[in-house]
């Protein structure tokens, strides 16, 4: 579902956005986890059952993973980065499409950059919430 966010709204889905972004850094972290066992089992003398089981664990990780960023983006943020955890609240300043930006440990939305700018052109969010809509 695509929307325009004000800061307002953007702060308002806050917490249930860091919810499920949570839920979906866990879910890599459990591909990460299953992988490394993985690696082992092949490196070691361990028999095919057992990496059969840990392969199937793997692919329903993975699937996991990905329906967790499904439910995170059907909020209407984009995912910029999970293992940074970096995500975007489409907005408009005026007439221009820009981004409210929010990083993992942040408890509120307090800085935007333009389109093409990215985190590294974050600024603080220092208008009314008329001007970004």
């Amino acid at each position: 579902m695509f929307k325009f966010f004000t800061a307002n709204q953007a702060n308002d889905a806050l917490p249930d956005v860091i919810k499920k972004f949570d839920y979906a850094l866990t879910k890599k972290n459990d591909i990460t986890k299953i992988e490394k066992e993985l690696q082992l089992s092949m490196s070691t003398t361990d028999s095919f059952e057992k990496y059969m089981v840990l392969k199937q664990q793997l692919n329903s990780a993975i699937t996991k993973f990905y329906q967790s960023i499904e439910i995170l983006e059907s909020t209407g943020v984009m995912i910029k980065s999970i293992e940074q955890g970096l995500l975007d609240f489409p907005s408009k300043r005026f007439d221009e499409e820009v981004c409210l930006c929010w990083k993992h440990g942040e408890t509120e939305i307090k800085f935007w950059h333009e389109r093409d700018s990215g985190f590294m052109g974050r600024k603080p969010i220092e208008v009314n919430d008329e001007s970004l809509i």
